[in-house]
């Protein structure tokens, strides 16, 4: 039997007093007679606990193969629903998941694919007041989000656990993977000390992307999770690969630990950090029916969605809005909406920094076309 040295991922438990079962022997079989893996790597493979932050584009793949290698537990966080733009690229879902919670759908997904294997579903968006609780329970943590203060918050609450982060970005065709806090190695900060003014980097809800992008990123988050828990080939540890489906072109870029960056405990607010300010006020659509004479309405999401649906009002996409605020109306309360909320907030806070006095209000959750005329 081939001897692994060290592990790449501190035991908490003996690996060799596990054993498999006839069943998962057979649905390891590929990896059994893999001589780099063998009946010690799947047995360490069985023992690992990952927690997965996001069940999205990228959360799919690495979900699944994560799974599929027989990781025995698996966390996964997030407090979104599915929605039928999301099944472009996050191929866990189907038409029946539409309005569900994606942390419940995609374990019941994986629960077929596998049913050896633990999952732990937590409904819930992670913020300073639980990354520290969830962390502490799992041996690294995999990036799957698609926002600036979540991904600082995860780089410091796992810089304060001691946790490896796998941690995966993408935009229209390009991606990012890379692996934070490994071994002492370089933290998220030390590549990015400070974050992107919040209209410099437009979501992929704002600007697209291509739908197998998520899936070529997050499977190669998955890799360096089984990298670090089977301790096998180079992990990106200090190093940020980057690739692009239009040229297929692949690069590295080495970076260093910053010995000035120091993390004592998590900042008061990410939001914060990141240059975004929390919309003052926010109403349901339901609540802004009601009051509807009182309002100037601003949509800020994109031409195409624009064209698919809208709910009146003027229309500045959010990309646009350094350029073109001065046409906003300042007579009446103005109601601020996109897709979800989110560039809402980034319009708001645009606005209050550039001399806006009216009341600005944000639309909760965003809006849909059962809303529109």
């Amino acid at each position: 039997m081939k001897s692994f040295g060290k592990i790449g991922i501190k035991a908490t438990t003996n690996w060799y007093k596990m054993n498999l079962s006839a069943d998962e022997k057979k649905q390891y079989n590929r990896h059994l007679i893999l001589e780099d893996i063998g009946l010690e790597g799947q047995l360490k493979l069985k023992q690992a606990k990952i927690l997965v932050i996001g069940a999205g584009g990228l959360g799919c793949p690495v979900l699944q193969y994560l799974s599929a290698a027989g990781i025995g537990t698996i966390g996964v966080v997030d407090d979104d629903t599915v929605d039928q733009s999301n099944l472009q690229r996050q191929v866990l879902f189907s038409h029946q998941d539409i309005g569900k919670s994606k942390a419940e759908s995609v374990v019941q997904r994986l629960q077929l694919l596998n049913p050896y294997i633990t999952f732990n579903v937590y409904k819930t968006r992670l913020t300073k007041d639980n990354a520290l609780d969830l962390f502490k329970d799992y041996d690294a943590i995999v990036d799957g989000t698609d926002n600036f203060p979540t991904r600082y918050l995860i780089s410091d609450a796992a810089v304060l656990s001691n946790k490896p982060v796998v941690f995966g970005s993408i935009f229209k065709f390009d991606g990012q993977v890379s692996v934070f806090n490994y071994q002492n190695g370089p933290t998220y900060r030390c590549l990015f000390p400070s974050s992107p003014l919040p209209n410099e980097v437009p979501s992929c809800s704002e600007i697209g992307v291509l739908g197998v992008l998520p899936g070529i990123i997050g499977s190669l988050q998955a890799a360096e999770v089984l990298k670090i828990v089977l301790n096998l080939g180079t992990v990106l540890s200090g190093k940020l690969f980057s690739f692009s489906v239009l040229t297929m072109k692949q690069r590295i870029f080495s970076f260093e630990r910053n010995t000035f960056i120091s993390i004592t405990s998590l900042a008061n607010d990410y939001q914060e950090f990141c240059g975004i300010s929390a919309a003052a006020n926010e109403i349901s659509f339901q609540e802004y029916e009601k009051q509807t004479a009182q309002f100037n309405l601003l949509d800020v999401r994109t031409q195409l969605e624009r064209d698919d649906f809208h709910i009146n009002g003027l229309h500045i996409p959010l990309h646009d809005l350094s350029e073109r605020f001065q046409e906003i109306p300042q007579d009446k309360k103005l109601l601020v909406y996109c897709m979800s909320g989110v560039r809402s907030k980034l319009a708001i806070d645009f606005l209050q920094k550039n001399g806006f006095s009216q009341t600005l209000v944000n639309l909760r959750g965003g809006c849909s076309s059962e809303y529109s005329n």
